[in-house]
């Protein structure tokens, strides 16, 4: 499809596509700056763990007090230091406008006793951090287990554990959509190929699970030499429509599920929204602040060595808008994350480097 202007909320970019270049807001002290505002650190803690998956910001409005503070990421880690698939243990925590962390040097936030921290991680503006794992014991598909989400409160510490063999099956991403004293948390499961509602009520000393609700079926999943295993991966849950979609890898497709929020019943996939050239193996699905659509591409299907590691973003109806390298190699983009406002708003990970890029984009 044509490429078309990136709409004003996002704000207009210099990126050509394939080229890794974008425009940033400065402060008002710096108007004659010419290089964007980035940050850019290792997500490698002292105990070694490796691969960093999940990527989560931390909202507005978020309760002081604590570890985290409105504006911080928070990265999870797949692998431990002998660079085994699903043995990683440790969140890391960066601050944007502190230190910049030397490999091995990253803050951790957590550290689970569930390995395989997946890209299943998001932040409550209630004040917690939910987080799920996909386990191995050698690194294999053949050990691949269930899985679990946990809830971790503001100041890394765990409070619950959430199991259930048929509806939490490799739990590998998650969207939310939070209201403060209430959440519906959405999760796609990589293990069976479907993906659950779970609607919360949110108090002062954790969650409550509500409901459990089987919302998406019948999206691929296999095992993979290289990434272990692919399926349903990144949601993004659009409020206004009440609408979800699904970013799922092996069937290299981008889906949606309406009446998300209210939905009883599964339904099969959902309506295809996205499904061209450009996408390469979707993991990681988010919103961009103008209300375009970000995929991460890992490469693991119909991968080209000319677009490897890309950021595509699209519309809501499917049309293709721009693209560009997190990595010159392939397998560098997994997880991705943005915030509507701040003085950061973009953040995404490079799997190859292990290292976190934190960086504001300019409204215009």
């Amino acid at each position: 499809m044509r490429a078309r202007a990136l709409s004003s909320a996002m704000g207009v970019t210099l990126l050509a596509a394939g080229l890794g270049f974008w425009a940033f807001a400065a402060p008002a002290a710096d108007l004659i700056a010419f290089i964007p505002r980035q940050v850019n650190s290792s997500t490698v803690p002292a105990n070694g763990d490796v691969n960093p998956y999940g990527v989560a910001f931390v909202p507005q409005p978020f309760p002081s007090g604590g570890m985290l503070a409105e504006g911080d990421v928070l990265v999870s880690n797949f692998n431990n230091s002998a660079n085994l698939q699903g043995a990683g243990t440790t969140i890391i925590q960066l601050r944007p406008t502190g230190s910049i962390a030397p490999p091995g040097t990253a803050a951790v936030f957590f550290t689970s006793s569930l390995p395989g921290l997946s890209t299943a991680l998001a932040v409550l503006q209630g004040g917690f951090v939910v987080v799920g794992n996909v386990p191995t014991t050698d690194g294999t598909f053949a050990t691949l287990g269930q899985g679990a989400l946990q809830v971790i409160d503001r100041n890394g510490r765990w409070l619950q554990t959430w199991t259930d063999a048929a509806l939490l099956d490799g739990p590998w991403d998650l969207a939310v959509d939070d209201h403060g004293s209430w959440a519906a948390i959405y999760v796609s499961n990589v293990r069976n190929g479907t993906v659950v509602r779970l609607d919360v009520s949110v108090g002062s000393k954790g969650l409550t699970l509500l409901h459990k609700i089987l919302i998406g079926t019948g999206y691929m999943h296999v095992p993979n030499a290289a990434a272990l295993v692919l399926g349903p991966t990144g949601l993004a849950y659009d409020e206004g429509s009440d609408t979800l979609f699904v970013a799922s890898t092996a069937d290299n497709m981008v889906f949606a599920i309406s009446h998300a929020g209210s939905r009883t019943e599964p339904v099969t996939r959902g309506r295809i929204v996205f499904a061209d050239e450009h996408l390469r193996g979707p993991l990681a699905l988010r919103f961009a602040p103008n209300r375009d659509l970000l995929a991460a591409n890992g490469d693991a299907v119909n991968a080209d060595l000319l677009h490897p590691s890309e950021i595509v973003e699209f519309t809501k109806s499917g049309e293709f808008v721009r693209e560009y390298n997190v990595d010159s190699s392939q397998g560098g983009a997994f997880g991705l994350d943005t915030l509507r406002e701040g003085p950061f708003n973009y953040a995404v990970i490079d799997d190859v480097t292990n290292s976190l890029s934190v960086s504001k984009v300019v409204d215009q």
